[in-house]
């Protein structure tokens, strides 16, 4: 695009009325005066050196996201590990093991320890240094900055420098936020996306001061300079205060003027500006908190656990002492025997009490097996593979993107399946900001035979509902669909239910129009009985709007570019009813009309009154080729409405009736009105408008509002239209599983209260009926001189008052939604009212707070993380959501078009909001349990193994002697038991991934901790007590006072260890094969190859020289095998110890069954498939009841047709 032709097109400042208009040199405001703390900011606009040295030297452009860097790894990573209380205690035991009272040498203990630190520190290092290499692509980039003498060069975005002049071109990114000197528009104006700051799409518009306008060249920054005095960095996106000297001038900056990192240049070919704000001082990076150390609840909850261990630890360990103090005073000097000729005083009768201490040690040492070290790598192990199945699971790859879920961290895996709120951003994540025209009501007369999602749902769902219906009547009533001679035209018709789902949409492959119905299509709305008023709307679609047009030089398509996605949608939608607007000029709009004859109409514009969130409308005011001026209005009902005049109300309420049915089927709508002005009427409006746009103060705006509701009124009502807001695949689907799974969902977004609303709508956050709870700021009008504490005591009585309305409410349908926006919830998170704003949250179904800066993103979700004490989930795409993403217990990354800041900062990533389904329903509830039964199992081994050598010192004396070999002790945790409890921790499923999707309540069960809460914990140790005093007390019974071979030999101290240690191996590895649910041939070949191992290394062990194995020397081969009692206790002690928890779960199943149980045995007997109605009402008990979803949706639209239906059918009857 040749720099000519951008000139000739058009001053865009003429399209604004409010916001965007440009005082003239008269009008301008008198510069601010910036005193005092909070502005001391200083720029010298192209002059960066000045900038090198203090007191200007300020950040550089350099940003870093990570973690770690090369000074505090090695501080910081160990500081995480040994927040971990096992590591500490393992570390201590580490340097007793250097003296010569421990049990075990040095290496036995310090290669563990270095081992498990090792690994983790090398995982923490591995994913920052992804995060680092991220950071480095951004710094990287490069744009166009003034090297001097009107000259510009490429440099790195982290060498660009405060007061640095920066050219950026179309489609690239703003690299620090600067203030807008000019761009390729003659009156300054720009396009900027902002979708990384806010989530909106929409493009904003910006403007230069009036007085850079000449710096619209390279050559002219040869001699530029001039001085900035701003506000210090801040996080607010959405306030500038700065004054610009220039030319011995002084102007005032607002944040029209402000171009802000990250967001991106669009529709323009190029803008200079100049840097105020660098790196970290950047807003998008002020907004942005630190990368956090993220831990699960169950790694929190098992660090108590080991406290519990530690606890019993030092019991056992001082009850040891206590005896070896007493066996040291009073019966080793009878044992004169056992007197050592050089006595220690570890072993001094006359120094028994530091004899007793040093066995203390000893006996920390000893007993150490009570704490598992393993578990810590064997969770690392279990938790990096359970991430490469979530990296590599088919149901979550977008084949469109060509991207697979990532587990960036494996830490959080079980975390999945706590979730308890879920707080997502709306754009891109929920969102791919794409409206649908689908409807119209025109002159009282409805078009548009298509469907709506949520429509096509509730007709399917009532077509299940009613093969299971008991009344036969009402039944037969439905299931004839076409039955009009009983009801006359039906109102409620099913026919949607028959028609092609699949075909529904492939009709209509135009971005923007999903419009079917042929009465309007190729000009046959001219034979319709009112083509006057459908020209007029028509009209409208094409003329009231703030787009622009921008033809394809390949192509010669035109496409728009809009402030809303609403806009598109209408210019799509009149383009193909045959009104296509083709070019906008400075002075006028002009329509290609194909009906009722072919011909390009000019529209001359003579004001527009554009859209507020406040003003809920806007209105364009043309004159057209025979000299009519028309007022042109499109907004919400409510307000048009209002607004009209007494002859203008011909179609209210049909069309009324038209928007009601719209808003039940979830489609977005807006009245259309017009108005015919005379000349006269016009002029004397317009001065008055004229004076109000050039009134110089704060009450301008409110003064053209004022001005602009004496034009908006007395309308005459043409028509209105319903879009559908054009979801994420599967979004309504997985917001509606997600919510019978019992999670609750909070949207934070950016956009304005009106597109937040609709969108719920659209994913069914939202429905009609649903009571709605808007807590607003005051306006400062209708405060007038108030405080802040005025507008801060109206949010607490509004608060107050929806708290009290939930509370008396008392229909069980009943639900609500509180709304909140951005400026309220400043007051809201304040320490003396968040609280009461989070109870009042909670009470609601649904919450959805808009025009939240990232900032508050976060502190939104640290309320409700540290206000509930429950999980929650983030979600979002953009750099605006790294806050939340960092801030919450589980940060989810969407992979989107812009960027990849959310993703790098999140924990998880998808490409797609509706896989979180599957990675919290199915992933997240394996993960929990999985996790949750490996640690019981480990806590229940080594409490069945570590206690026998307690049990072992009590009958030697406390001598401090092991009774196992060393290798034994070594197997235990590496081989015969560490293979089995991976294969849990990887493989085991209570249900398949089908039934977790078909059964929702089951994710409940980890939110409600139900398999890692105490009475789990301390059943699993107790377990474990029972099976380590069942197998010592058989090993005893058998071994002790009786003869262990036929030839009246009986067993020495290794011959009963080994016999022990067998006992172990087989009684641990059948509990778990007990535990498990879900078996492949990787269970079975772990759990009976690890007995066999046992068996194998005993076997070959035994053959080495005893100079290598001591006593152990062919002990399988010619001690234990020959010997009946070996196999016999062997056998004993297994069933035994296994009947108990075999005996426990029988009796549970019975009397007590879990969910699972069930499904787990109507899957067995095959019930789903012999008897479907059971399994149907299995199924939709096992829905957690909610108030927001699809289902909640249409089971409110069920209800409402039921009613209609049945008192059709009375008056039927009656009659």
């Amino acid at each position: 695009m040749t720099r000519g032709r951008i000139r000739a097109r058009i001053r865009q400042s003429n399209l604004y009325t409010f916001g965007c208009v440009r005082p003239t040199t008269a009008e301008t405001q008198d510069p601010q005066s910036l005193q005092g703390p909070g502005y001391s900011r200083i720029v010298h606009c192209n002059e960066p050196h000045m900038h090198k040295k203090k007191p200007l030297k300020y950040c550089s452009n350099y940003i870093s996201t990570t973690r770690y860097n090369v000074v505090t790894f090695l501080p910081k990573a160990f500081f995480e590990q040994f927040r971990r209380v096992a590591n500490i205690y393992f570390l201590v035991a580490a340097i007793c093991s250097l003296f010569s009272f421990s049990p075990f040498t040095p290496l036995s203990m310090i290669a563990p320890l270095a081992f498990v630190l090792g690994v983790s520190m090398a995982k923490e290092a591995v994913e920052d240094w992804h995060r680092f290499i991220q950071d480095m692509k951004v710094n990287n980039r490069k744009a166009s900055v003034h090297k001097g003498d009107g000259v510009f060069g490429y440099k790195q975005w982290r060498n660009i420098c405060v007061g640095d002049v920066v050219k950026v071109e179309k489609d690239q990114f703003f690299p620090a936020d600067l203030l807008l000197l000019s761009s390729s528009y003659e009156d300054g104006l720009c396009y900027v996306e902002t979708m990384n700051l806010d989530g909106e799409t929409n493009l904003k518009v910006k403007r230069s001061l009036e007085v850079t306008l000449p710096l619209e060249s390279d050559e002219s920054f040869k001699d530029f300079n001039g001085m900035i005095r701003c506000e210090d960095p801040n996080p607010s996106l959405y306030t500038f205060v700065g004054n610009f000297e220039y030319d011995r001038q002084i102007y005032s900056l607002d944040p029209s003027q402000i171009l802000l990192r990250d967001s991106k240049l669009r529709n323009t070919a190029y803008v200079y500006g100049v840097a105020i704000f660098t790196g970290h001082d950047s807003k998008v990076m002020q907004n942005a908190t630190e990368s956090p150390s993220k831990r699960s609840t169950v790694e929190r909850k098992m660090d108590r656990i080991i406290y519990v261990l530690l606890a019993a630890l030092l019991g056992i360990s001082l009850i040891s002492s206590i005896g070896f103090f007493v066996q040291t005073k009073y019966q080793m000097p009878d044992w004169w025997y056992l007197q050592p000729q050089n006595p220690m005083s570890c072993y001094d009768p006359n120094k028994a009490v530091a004899s007793g201490l040093c066995h203390f040690v000893t006996a920390l040492m000893l007993y150490g097996y009570l704490i598992p070290i393993s578990l810590y790598v064997s969770i690392e192990m279990v938790k990096f593979l359970q991430a490469i199945f979530i990296n590599r699971d088919i149901d979550m790859y977008d084949e469109q993107s060509g991207v697979h879920a990532h587990a960036r961290t494996s830490n959080l895996n079980e975390e999945l399946g706590q979730v308890d709120t879920i707080l997502s951003d709306k754009t891109g994540t929920l969102t791919c900001n794409q409206m649908d025209f689908l409807k119209c009501s025109i002159a009282g007369t409805a078009y548009g035979v298509g469907s709506s999602e949520v429509e096509l749902a509730a007709a399917k769902q009532m077509a299940i509902d009613l093969e299971e219906e008991q009344d036969p009547e009402i039944s037969s009533a439905f299931a004839v669909r076409g039955n009009r001679n009983q009801f006359g035209a039906s109102e409620i018709e099913l026919e949607t239910v028959v028609t092609s789902v699949a075909g529904k949409r492939e009709k209509h492959n135009i971005k923007g129009f999903g419009f079917d119905d042929s009465r309007l299509m190729e000009g046959n709305w001219m034979k319709e009985p009112k083509p006057d008023m459908i020209l007029l709307f028509l009209r409208i679609l094409a003329i009231c709007h703030t787009a622009i047009p921008e033809v394809s030089d390949e192509t010669g398509e035109i496409t728009y570019e809009a402030e809303s996605p609403d806009e598109i949608a209408f210019l799509v939608s009149a383009r193909e009813f045959g009104f296509e607007f083709c070019k906008r000029t400075q002075t006028g709009i002009f329509v290609r009309e194909k009906y009722p004859s072919p011909v390009v109409r000019e529209y001359k514009i003579l004001n527009m009154l554009d859209f507020t969130s406040k003003r809920k409308r806007m209105s364009v005011i043309v004159r057209d080729k025979e000299g009519q001026i028309l007022l042109l209005c499109k907004g919400a009902d409510s307000i048009i409405f209002d607004r009209l005049a007494k002859n203008g109300r011909v179609y209210e309420e049909a069309t009324s009736k038209h928007l009601n049915e719209y808003g039940e089927n979830g489609l977005r709508t807006l009245a259309l009105a017009y108005k015919k002005l005379e000349e006269s009427e016009y002029s004397a409006w317009n001065d008055e408008f004229v004076k109000a746009k050039t009134c110089i103060g704060a009450d301008r705006d409110a003064m053209l509002e004022r001005v602009a509701e004496l034009m908006e009124k007395d309308l005459i009502l043409v028509g209105a239209t319903a879009v559908e807001d054009k979801l994420q695949k599967g979004v309504p689907q997985c917001i509606d599983k997600l919510a019978q799974a019992g999670l609750k969902l909070w949207v934070l977004t950016g956009d304005k209260m009106e597109t937040a609303i609709n969108i719920g709508f659209s994913c069914s956050l939202l429905r009609q009926g649903m009571k709605q709870i808007c807590v607003t700021a005051t306006s400062p009008d209708t405060l007038g001189q108030d405080s802040k504490k005025a507008i801060k005591e109206n949010i607490v009585m509004q608060i107050t008052n929806a708290s009290q309305m939930i509370k008396l409410e008392k229909d069980p349908h009943a639900a609500f939604a509180l709304i909140i926006d951005g400026k309220t919830l400043t007051y809201a998170l304040e320490d003396d009212v968040k609280h009461q704003f989070l109870g009042l949250a909670i009470a609601c179904a649904s919450v959805i707070c808009c025009r939240v800066s990232p900032k508050q993103k976060a502190l939104v979700t640290r309320l409700v993380k540290e206000g509930t004490g429950k999980t929650t989930l983030a979600i979002g795409d953009g750099a605006n959501d790294v806050g939340m993403i960092q801030e919450a217990d589980i940060g989810v990354g969407i992979s989107g078009v812009e960027g990849m800041q959310a993703v790098m900062a999140s924990d998880f990533s998808i490409a797609q909001f509706r896989f979180l389904e599957k990675l919290l329903v199915v992933h997240g509830h394996w993960c929990y349990k999985r996790i949750a039964q490996m640690i019981c199992y480990f806590i229940y081994k080594n409490i069945a193994f570590g206690l026998t050598f307690l049990y072992f010192e009590a009958v030697t004396a406390f001598s401090g002697q092991s009774i196992y070999d060393d290798w034994y002790m070594i197997l235990f945790n590496v081989f015969v038991t560490s293979l089995p409890v991976l294969s849990l921790g990887v493989f085991e499923q209570d249900v398949s991934a089908e039934v977790c999707s078909q059964f929702p309540a089951l994710y409940q069960q980890g939110p409600k901790n139900l398999f890692f809460n105490w009475y789990k914990i301390f059943g699993w140790m107790a377990n474990g007590l029972v099976a380590s005093i069942v197998v010592f007390t058989f090993n005893v019974l058998f071994f002790f006072e009786q003869a262990f071979r036929p030839g009246g030999q009986t067993a020495d101290m290794t011959a009963v260890g080994t016999v022990m240690f067998t006992c172990i191996v087989w009684v641990v590895n059948c509990q778990i094969a007990l535990t498990m649910s879900h078996f492949t041939w990787i269970q079975h070949l772990f759990i009976w190859g690890s007995i066999a191992f046992w068996y194998l290394f005993l076997f070959i062990y035994g053959m080495f020289s005893p100079i290598y194995t001591g006593n152990v020397y062919k002990i399988l081969v010619e001690v234990l095998a020959p010997a009946v009692s070996f196999w016999a206790v062997t056998l004993l002690a297994t069933v035994t110890c296994n009947l108990v928890y075999f005996c426990h779960i029988s009796i549970q199943r019975c009397f007590n069954p879990m969910d699972h149980h069930i499904i787990q045995e109507i899957k067995y007997y095959k019930k789903d498939v012999r008897d479907q109605l059971m399994w149907k009402r299995e199924r939709s008990k096992a829905r957690q009841e909610t108030k927001i979803g699809f289902t909640a949706r249409v089971e409110a639209k069920i209800r409402q047709l039921k009613g209609r239906l049945q008192k059709k059918h009375l008056l039927a009857a009656a009659s």
